[in-house]
């Protein structure tokens, strides 16, 4: 069946499904006449199950360990369950707060947010969590490209030296050192450019499965 099929039956965005194929989670066949995705019915209770997990907030890796048998699926659930209560105890001391806030303060230009703010530091030594813990999957994307493109980085810095070091002891001539200069240059450049556009497709990528699914 073609994705528009796929996107009524399972009631998920067309970018969230090449997201999902993107990631590896899904892996539909291709019609060998025009080339065109062709999605079985296995590949649509593949992305319901997907669908599933990612609404009770399962991250992206687990459930590719999931999906390779690496990891059970009861135990990624009842990690799940410990996650989610931390979350729901942080929601409850948030709310708390939010409803003393609403009691004590009056208006935004005169309150002294100096008190609360000890609090809530207070409350972050005791576990409760104010940062949105849903990007975790996206900061992880970004640390691989990231050390990827600095180590790279660094090894073109170093070829860059070798060749002044050459030139400076007179062992290759300028224009031949501008010449080979060029290539590590060209790549450190090319690699930066390739980082942004995956920062942006990291950042671009899954929609949020609570409100755009």
């Amino acid at each position: 069946m073609k994705i528009n099929e796929v996107e009524q039956q399972v009631n998920i965005t067309k970018k969230n499904i090449r997201f999902y194929e993107q990631q590896g989670l899904l892996s539909p066949k291709r019609n060998l006449e025009n080339g065109y995705r062709d999605y079985s019915e296995e590949d649509v209770t593949e992305l319901k199950k997907i669908k599933m997990l990612r609404k009770l907030s399962l991250p992206l890796e687990e459930i590719r360990r999931i999906q390779k048998g690496d990891l059970i699926l009861t135990d990624a659930l009842q990690r799940q369950v410990i996650l989610l209560e931390r979350e729901r105890a942080s929601l409850e001391e948030t709310t708390r707060l939010c409803q003393l806030l609403s009691e004590e303060t009056c208006q935004y230009q005169t309150f002294s947010p100096d008190k609360y703010l000890e609090r809530m530091v207070e409350m972050e030594q005791e576990g409760t969590k104010f940062l949105n813990v849903n990007r975790h999957d996206i900061r992880q994307k970004k640390l691989g490209p990231i050390i990827f493109s600095f180590l790279f980085i660094l090894i073109m810095i170093g070829s860059i030296a070798g060749l002044i070091w050459e030139y400076v002891t007179d062992s290759i001539s300028l224009w031949l050192m501008v010449l080979f200069l060029l290539i590590p240059i060209t790549m450190i450049l090319s690699v930066i450019a390739v980082l942004l556009q995956r920062m942006k497709e990291i950042e671009g990528g899954e929609e949020d499965v609570a409100r755009k699914y």
